[in-house]
This record gives C-alpha cells, structure tokens and sequence, in this order.
C-alpha cells in the first residue's frame, strides 16, 4: 500500500498551473491512463508530463535519454527512487509510476494510478474553459453523476479480472495459479463482450460517450493481442478473432478523431513498438522482441 495516496485539490495541494508533474512511461498501461485523460482533458499547459524511459532490477525506473530526457528535468535526477527519498528518507517502498510530483513542496502527491486518473478528471477544472469542465459537459462527462456508481463497479471487477488479471496469468507461478487466473480473465472478456450488446452500453461501455471506464479497460485490452497474448500465455482467445464487439469497440476508441476522443488521443498514446519492447525487456525473451500480430490494430 502506498503512503502517498493525496488529492488534488486539497488545503495541502491546490489546483495551480505549472505547479505539478506527471511522471510516466509509455509501455505501462496504468501510466497509459493518466497519459490518455491528461490528452483528453487539454491539460498539457497544466500539468507538465515526463517520461521515464528505463528500468533495470538494480536501478528500477530511470531517465535513460532514448526516448524521454537523460536526467530529470526538475531536479535533474537520474533515477526516480530519488524523487521518493526526498520526499521521505527513510521511504522502503515500492517506486511506482504514473508518480504525480509537486514542485511547490517537493513531495510525491500520489503514485496510485486510478486516484490519479480521478485527480485528472475533474481535479484541474478550476483552470479549464468552462466547455471542458465536467460538471458542465452533462452526458459527455467522463465521469457523469448519474453512472458513477455503475461505472465504479464495473472498473471494480475489470480490474481484478482483465487489468491486473493479465498479470496474475503472465506471471502465474505454478499451473494451478495460472489455469485459474487465465479462466477468469477470459470470463470476464466474455462477460464485457454481452455488456456491449445491450443498446445503452453502445459505441461505449455506457453508451454515446466515452466515460473512464471506457479509458480504464483499452489500455489493457490495446495491448492484448500485442503482448498478452503472445508473452503473457493469455492465449486462449483473441480481442481480434474471437470477441466482435469488444473488437469493434477497441478499433473505435483508437482509429476515430472525433472530439469525442479528442480529435485521436487514443491513437496517438497508442505507441506499439514501445510497448513491445518494454514488454520483450521484463519478459525471458532474450530481448527479442516479437513482430506480430500484423497489423497490431486492424482497420476499422
């Protein structure tokens, strides 16, 4: 359990531009989420966003320069375990990304994904135009009032069966563990693809608008054919072959560029080549990383 678990806004950190960042990595899918509302809440001015591009097991995640800076550009460090011994020296814990950093106090404000992801929801709209606030965007609202409680216990068990259930099968250690885990995972693919045949959960999840739900479950299911499929031994079906409506879903989210998905956010935080790699590097491959399935996405 992580001790940096704050929010924003707060009386200990306000809502202020160019106060706070966002460190990330693009191969992860819990970065990729606040990567994806960060882009479609407009929040580039707000919030700056660093990548971190490296990690190794005795370094954990650092700025290796290939694709993100070579050292921070904060307080040029190089590995982000600095950022949490100053913000406690005595911190033993985990090094997560996505990490949300406060220049102001210099203290890690929070490195728990979907507390993050709410904090981009709707925790910066004081500085937004008022279009793009969601209590003033109605149905379109990332997260509306009326489905919020529906849109929790969805997330609820996707992420225990499909986010973190990914996972559970990749790194299963025996096989009892990993024929359970990946029995579920599938169930609850199946269960996905039923919800999308109901006419109030289509294009999305809920409906006409893309909600947090919708971001929460593509970044794992973007990277499924890709790489769980394929390394993680989540092989007993395919998003592509075997699931129509979550397939047409996906490809949905990611080829349009309406303003729904801000004029193609999901596409362009979509980076495959880095995800394969980042994969292929924590995976026993021999860093060979794999080239299919081709294409990584089909057309719509």
């Amino acid at each position: 359990m992580s001790k940096f678990r704050s929010l924003i806004p707060s009386e200990q950190f306000p809502a202020e531009k160019d106060r706070y960042v966002l460190y990330v990595n693009h191969t992860c899918p819990w970065c990729h989420r606040a990567i994806l509302i960060h882009a479609l809440k407009g929040l580039a001015e707000i919030i700056q966003v660093v990548e971190v591009d490296a990690r190794d097991s005795t370094h954990g995640w650092f700025f290796g320069g290939s694709r993100g800076p070579s050292q921070d550009p904060v307080h040029g460090f190089k590995l982000l375990k600095e950022f949490y011994l100053l913000a406690d020296p005595q911190y033993n814990g985990r090094i997560n990304i996505p990490m949300l950093w406060d220049k102001k106090t210099q203290t890690v404000v929070n490195n728990e994904s979907s507390e993050i992801a709410r904090i981009l929801v709707d925790g910066f709209d004081e500085l937004l135009p008022a279009e793009r606030r969601e209590a003033n965007k109605g149905a379109s609202a990332l997260l509306p009032s009326n489905l919020r409680n529906e849109i929790d216990q969805l997330n609820s068990w996707v992420y225990d069966n499909i986010n973190n259930g990914v996972y559970k099968v990749g790194f299963a250690t025996t096989q009892a563990a990993y024929n359970e885990h990946v029995l579920r995972l599938f169930h609850a693919l199946d269960r996905l693809e039923q919800h999308l045949t109901q006419s109030n959960h289509q294009p999305f999840l809920f409906g006409n608008h893309i909600t947090e739900a919708d971001v929460r479950l593509y970044t794992t299911l973007i990277r499924f054919d890709v790489v769980y499929y394929t390394m993680f031994r989540c092989n007993l079906k395919m998003i592509r072959t075997d699931y129509p409506r979550l397939h047409e879903w996906l490809r949905t989210l990611y080829w349009s560029e309406c303003p729904e998905t801000g004029g193609g956010m999901f596409k362009r935080t979509t980076l495959f080549d880095v995800i394969k790699r980042g994969y292929s590097s924590i995976m026993v491959s021999n860093g060979i990383v794999p080239i299919g399935p081709m294409p990584n996405i089909m057309p719509l």
